[in-house]
């Protein structure tokens, strides 16, 4: 293998460690209740140009709220 195609190699493995990193991050926030901002975002811009966009702070309270703070203190 010359040394051109190793780094080509490390390259595109490089990319698929940082893709899957990213689902992983995606998988946690799920888990959790907080949809990726970015789908938040693309959704927005397709089906709603004309709304305001939430910055990622409010967006994450609001997710946090909507999964946690229905007011009840049961356990499950």
């Amino acid at each position: 293998m010359t040394s051109g195609a190793r780094r080509l190699d490390i390259a595109h493995w490089a990319q698929d460690v940082g893709k899957a990193g990213r689902l992983l991050a995606d998988s946690f926030r799920l888990m959790v209740g907080v949809p990726p901002y970015g789908a938040y975002v693309r959704h927005m811009e397709a089906t709603h140009p004309g709304k305001p966009v939430m910055d990622y702070e409010t967006f994450f309270r609001e997710r946090q709220q909507a999964r946690y703070g229905r007011g009840t203190g049961r356990c499950c």
